[in-house]
């Protein structure tokens, strides 16, 4: 595996930053996963775009993304794959013992590694830990990933592949790593960013190519909603089909179903949409 570090492409046993580097002493940095099939990555402009907004939120520079585009597309050409999770790391860089940012700038990770597809229905879990909709971080990509890290643990503890988060007021937010949509009289509704929630891309992509509706929601709106789906990065669109002990035979369902179909014709005809 050949993987960008500041500046330049280097093999894997070779791609190091400082222990000292604000990302790992502090988890102060941000990144973005992009879908690359054959070569080609999906949504790239969004998902800069994204990692620009981040940097805002957590006061990082602005990220050259003219750099960003310059070394994913060498880690991609050094990386022939047929599916693979490109991964951006924006990270504070070298920095002090402690929260306080130092002067060396900020460090860039690019690699590519293998995925694999997505089944077309999975079972989830909810946890008890919730999303705070009023952090500093709501809504920001950030590398602060471990409470992620413990609830999917428990959501694979109980043979599922993803956890759902209400936030501090009971609503409806997010999973670990996906977003998630209900259907309710066969309408498709998704928690707003307000909730909390990632503004995830292929979020709003479902949104704007089903018409979903952002709606508060509560979190027991999974105990009576029709259909349940999930999106992110390497799902695209993905049925639930068992949610904790609740079973959702069928899965996808038809609005589902019909949703998968139309993000699947709508992306394969503009990579970068």
């Amino acid at each position: 595996m050949m993987i960008w570090v500041n500046g330049e492409l280097r093999g894997a046993d070779d791609a190091r930053v400082s222990v000292l580097d604000h990302g790992l002493t502090v988890g102060d940095g941000i990144f973005e996963t992009i879908r690359v099939s054959d070569g080609r990555p999906f949504a790239l402009t969004r998902h800069l775009d994204r990692l620009t907004r981040s940097a805002r939120g957590l006061g990082l520079p602005d990220p050259d993304l003219d750099e960003v585009r310059r070394a994913s597309a060498a880690v991609i050409e050094a990386n022939p794959m047929a599916f693979g999770r490109l991964r951006i790391t924006y990270t504070g860089g070298l920095s002090p013992l402690g929260s306080d940012r130092g002067d060396a700038g900020p460090s860039l990770v690019v690699a590519l590694g293998e995925a694999v597809r997505r089944p077309d229905s999975t079972a989830v879990i909810t946890v008890p830990w919730t999303r705070n909709e009023r952090s500093a971080l709501a809504g920001l990509k950030t590398t602060s990933y471990a409470e992620n890290v413990v609830a999917l643990a428990r959501a694979h503890e109980h043979g599922a592949s993803e956890a759902l988060f209400a936030n501090t007021v009971g609503q409806l937010c997010e999973g670990t790593g996906s977003n998630v949509f209900v259907v309710l009289d066969g309408r498709i509704h998704t928690p707003p960013v307000t909730s909390g929630c990632l503004a995830g891309i292929t979020r709003a992509l479902a949104v704007e190519w089903t018409g979903a509706q952002e709606t508060d929601l509560p979190l027991d709106v999974l105990d009576r909603a029709e259909e349940i789906f999930l999106t992110s990065t390497l799902r695209d669109i993905q049925a639930v089909h068992r949610v904790d002990g609740r079973e959702l035979p069928g899965a996808p369902g038809p609005v589902t179903a019909k949703s998968m179909r139309i993000f699947d014709e709508r992306a394969g005809d503009d990579l970068d949409p």
